[in-house]
């Protein structure tokens, strides 16, 4: 059995740095190793990651594609379908209730429902977003809907956040 005192690691698995450039008897001297002249015996050569030897590199010649802007608003969805299982006829149905019942988990900037599935139970649904069908089938079983408007964070955050910024103090007079 191995302990912490005991760990060796594996033979073969590494091997000295080569100390280069120490006298000819060393075998690295002179040119330490990296021939006689040319782009790769100098400084700087250009070994970069996908360096093809100057012909176009892979990430070049493939089409840029795609973006995902740094501030964009990300809707945690829930369906009809997972209303009518979860929740019980009269029930409101808000961010809080579909995070404790499991349908919602993670951060997100706020809820949409969309209409998969039916919905046939009396609800009062309080999210940010619904589709256009699902309002109808929420309206069709008998419930309400409740849009809320999304709030990025809380105001008195904000105002906390942002107090006296941009604010020039006032010139104090010369005694």
């Amino acid at each position: 059995m191995s302990i912490l005192t005991n760990l060796k690691r594996p033979e073969g698995s590494w091997h000295r740095k080569k100390r280069v450039g120490r006298g000819q008897g060393s075998g690295l001297g002179k040119t330490a190793g990296r021939g006689g002249k040319g782009q790769k015996a100098r400084s700087g050569n250009m070994r970069f990651e996908g360096f093809e030897g100057g012909q176009s590199p892979l990430q070049r010649r493939l089409p840029k594609f795609g973006f995902n802007p740094p501030n964009r608003t990300v809707y945690a969805v829930v369906n009809l379908g997972d209303l009518e299982h979860v929740f019980d006829a009269g029930t409101t149905v808000d961010e809080a209730a579909l995070k404790q019942a499991g349908l919602v988990k993670g951060r997100y900037d706020g809820v949409k429902v969309l209409a998969h599935g039916e919905l046939a139970k009396k609800l009062t649904v309080r999210v940010n977003k619904v589709s256009a069908a699902a309002r109808e089938n929420i309206e069709k079983a008998g419930g309400s809907v409740e849009e809320l408007p999304l709030v990025a964070h809380k105001p008195e955050s904000a105002a906390k956040a942002h107090s006296g910024k941009g604010v020039k103090a006032p010139r104090q007079p010369r005694a």
